[in-house]
């Protein structure tokens, strides 16, 4: 059973920079979508970015221009650089990998942006 590790979540002060890292404990094949989602306390998980296997990069309203997402050149894991944080980029932040045989989620890093 492969699983999604997640590091880089913590505190950081509003303006700062934060760098989240995923990579998965085996193989992975067929991979179509890496992708990145957050929850916060009391709102839905929305997608914050996401790469497709063609290279296509979508963000969220929210964080185009301030956040970029990246796979890595072994195309096994996923990078997310979140630069300007605001307070309300506060939560909990999921890797997700899309391949064979099916869908993959991260246990969540909890990112913590202060005023």
């Amino acid at each position: 059973q492969v699983e999604l590790v997640e590091s880089g979540g913590g505190l950081v002060e509003s303006g700062g920079s934060r760098t989240l890292y995923c990579r998965p404990s085996g193989t992975i094949r067929s991979i179509s979508t890496m992708a990145w989602y957050r929850q916060a306390p009391g709102k839905q998980r929305e997608l914050v970015a996401e790469v497709l296997n063609g290279g296509e990069r979508n963000y969220g309203d929210s964080v185009k221009g301030r956040f970029a997402i990246f796979r890595d050149a072994a195309k096994s894991g996923v990078t997310l650089l979140m630069n300007r944080l605001k307070p309300e980029d506060t939560a909990v932040y999921y890797c997700y990998i899309r391949g064979s045989p099916g869908a993959y989620w991260g246990q969540g890093t909890q990112v913590t942006v202060s005023s």
